[in-house]
């Protein structure tokens, strides 16, 4: 799991590098991918002129949590660049929405548009659009195996009388073996 999760990571900085951005209000180097997002959506973020920190955070009312930027691979480590990722929360009505950022002694703000989700069909009764992020524990484990466990029968008489037959057997080559150890004879 933690492969995948390593991939995903990698490929959604990729494409933040790759994709064109939006650039913060104040155009001090702060790039969110994409530019504007709909409620739910997951956004990378890219902070350039952070060179006296590897590390940094950025905040918003708009993100789930708050991000943590780490230095980006493959610049040099005194480029100052930091990247992150999160996701908008999906309750957000459309609007612009503060972003700070912090790294070292820098600290930057700037805005961030969220766009309203795309419309479902007017045909049918619109009903709330399920949850983005996760809102319960997931139940995980096995692909059913810990129910198809629970409801197989435990070992019966046969398992017990082989399992027995075998101990003896064990038992009786080890005597066979101390016996022959003790007679010199091995």
């Amino acid at each position: 799991m933690g492969s995948l999760r390593l991939t995903l990571c990698a490929g959604l900085l990729g494409v933040a590098f790759l994709t064109p951005a939006a650039h913060a209000a104040d155009g001090g180097g702060v790039a969110v991918t994409p530019s504007s997002p709909a409620p739910g959506t997951d956004v990378a973020l890219r902070v350039t002129g952070c060179a006296s920190s590897r590390t940094g955070t950025a905040v918003s009312a708009a993100f789930v949590a708050e991000v943590r930027l780490a230095g980006a691979g493959g610049t040099p480590s005194g480029g100052g660049t930091l990247v992150g990722e999160t996701r908008v929360r999906t309750e957000l009505k459309a609007g612009s929405y503060d972003v700070r950022i912090s790294c070292g002694d820098v600290s930057r703000s700037g805005a961030l548009t969220v766009v309203e989700a795309p419309a479902h069909s007017s045909e049918a009764p619109t009903q709330p659009a399920p949850y983005a992020s996760p809102v319960a524990p997931v139940h995980a484990g096995g692909g059913g195996t810990a129910q198809h466990l629970a409801s197989a029968a435990g070992p019966g008489t046969a398992h017990a009388v082989t399992g027995l037959v075998l101990a003896g057997v064990a038992a009786a080559a080890v005597a066979l073996r101390r016996s022959r150890r003790s007679r010199g004879s091995d």
